[in-house]
């Protein structure tokens, strides 16, 4: 069997390290001056009453048309017209990105890192959606051994090549690789990469991440950020 030291975990950034846009509400509300509870779509957290989200879901509209309707409608309720998604992201989060990021991914990449595993994220659209000073931002990031963003690769996820990179990157095979995602296509293609998936859980992110660490060999623990 490998030894731990053999082993990467592998993270995509939205969803999996960040909190979605969906939970931050109350922060981009108070970054765009709204009032407070004024944007109610819920997507995953919705129970179904987000009806943009379900005709996604069942295939009706791209995750990319959704976000495009989000990010008019709010550009809209403070006198912007938005036409990127990025518009939205960086007028949203811009401003405390340690707020957005996630607990569970602290402790989480602590017990890895730890353990001797390397570290890598393998993201879409970091700096096209956050904008490059974010990464300035949040320290945490120098802890990584590599950071693959299509920003700059133009090689998108789920096209096989992404995942292959990140192996080229830290030398190790595909199999020694857990990966983790929070959308199904992306983890069909760590799959067919070779790769150990983790279908990220954006409702419950600590068992995503418990389930990460295990596959690793490892055992999540509240206080491993401390």
């Amino acid at each position: 069997s490998m030894s731990r030291s053999a082993k990467a975990l592998v993270l995509d950034f939205g969803g999996v390290i960040s909190r979605t846009m969906f939970e931050t509400h109350r922060l981009t509300e108070a970054a765009l001056g709204l009032e407070q509870d004024s944007i109610t779509w819920m997507g995953p957290f919705s129970n179904g009453s987000d009806a943009e989200w379900e005709a996604m879901q069942a295939g009706q509209m791209s995750e990319r048309d959704y976000w495009m309707l989000r990010t008019k409608d709010v550009g809209a309720s403070i006198g912007k017209t938005w036409t990127k998604m990025e518009d939205f992201v960086r007028a949203a989060r811009g401003t405390e990105p340690h707020a957005i990021i996630r607990p569970e991914f602290h402790k989480a990449i602590a017990v890895a890192g730890r353990a001797g595993c390397k570290l890598a994220i393998l993201s879409n659209e970091l700096d096209l959606f956050y904008g490059a000073d974010f990464r300035e931002k949040l320290p945490f990031l120098k802890n990584f051994d590599v950071i693959v963003d299509a920003t700059y690769t133009g090689i998108l996820k789920p096209d096989r090549r992404a995942y292959q990179s990140i192996c080229d990157a830290l030398s190790m095979p595909a199999s020694a690789c857990v990966f983790v995602d929070d959308q199904r296509r992306n983890i069909d293609g760590a799959i067919a990469a070779g790769m150990v998936p983790v279908h990220f859980n954006v409702t419950n992110p600590k068992q995503s991440y418990v389930e990460a660490l295990d596959l690793l060999g490892l055992t999540y623990s509240e206080d491993a950020a401390a």
